[in-house]
Order: structure tokens, then sequence, then C-alpha cells
């Protein structure tokens, strides 16, 4: 591999789910207080480790399970020397946690690319983006870099491609 890339990382974001088998308790008890404005810090924190710790597997997770598929099949794509995949939320690794790994795995360039593609979300201009800054306040020696928005044309072709293959068959 070329040495100028060997310690460039992309994390590649997805969204994350729960598991079906969390508890809707969990999972409802936290959307209600990350929406309050009440000072539930701690208590958030607390279930979302529980949420994102909760065992996974393909049976339990498919969101997750096709996600890594993706990534499996972008990897290789890639003309960098390191890879992850994060989530932004419900499960693990967290994008910081996906983004420090790669930093000591000795990343000192990182390249965040999230699957959430049209602007206006939450999770994209907002989550994402905080949580990138969380982690560059602790490394300021690494360049983290969020690879968003994306270029709407790019993204249409994108979906069109798939309608012309769709109408080809």
């Amino acid at each position: 591999m070329d040495p100028r890339v060997e310690n460039i990382g992309v994390v590649l974001v997805g969204h994350g789910v729960p598991a079906t088998d969390c508890p809707a308790r969990l999972v409802g008890e936290l959307m209600a207080l990350e929406w309050s404005s009440g000072g539930h810090s701690q208590r958030i924190a607390q279930l979302d480790a529980q949420i994102r710790d909760w065992p996974r597997h393909g049976g339990n997770d498919p969101y997750k399970e096709g996600f890594e598929r993706l990534a499996a099949v972008l990897r290789p794509l890639l003309p960098v020397g390191l890879f992850a995949v994060a989530y932004n939320e419900f499960c693990r690794p967290s994008v910081p946690e996906g983004i420090e790994e790669l930093i000591r795995q000795g990343a000192v360039r990182v390249l965040v690319v999230p699957t959430m593609m049209t602007p206006g979300g939450v999770h994209s201009e907002k989550d994402i983006p905080r949580a990138i800054r969380q982690v560059q306040e602790k490394y300021p020696d690494v360049s983290i870099e969020y690879l968003w928005p994306f270029d709407l044309k790019q993204v249409a072709a994108l979906l069109a491609s798939q309608v012309k293959r769709t109408l080809e068959r």
C-alpha cells in the first residue's frame, strides 16, 4: 500500500437501530428523555449504553448485518489503510468509538462518511458533526474530516441507475 495513505482511515457511519428483542420501554424512555429539555444526561447515557450494548446477531438486528455487508463491499474499493464502521445511535461502535479505534491503529487523518445522503436530517447535520467535534477536541493533532453533504447530482445518478437497471430487466 502507498505509505501516503496507510495512516488514513475511513469511518462509514450508519444510522443504527435497536435490536428487535431489546425492550421497547428502554428505547421509548431514551427517546422521550432525549426530546425533553430536562437535565437527564446521566439516565440518557445509561439507557444509550444499555441499548448499544444489547447482544446483536442477524436475527435481532438485520440492519447491522446489512450495513456490515455494505461495508465489506466498500472496503476493497477504498484507497486507504484503515477502515471502521460506526453507528449514529442504538448500536456499537458509536461514531466517537469508531474514529478513536482508527486513531489507536495509527490514523493521522480520518474521513467520516455517513450513509445518510439527503440534506435536512438531524443526524447528518447535527449529531454526527457533534460527535466528530468531541473526538477532535481530544485529538487535536489528528485531521478528522466529515465528507458531507453529498453532491445531490451524484446521489440522483445512483438512484436513477437503480431505476434504469430495473427497467432493463
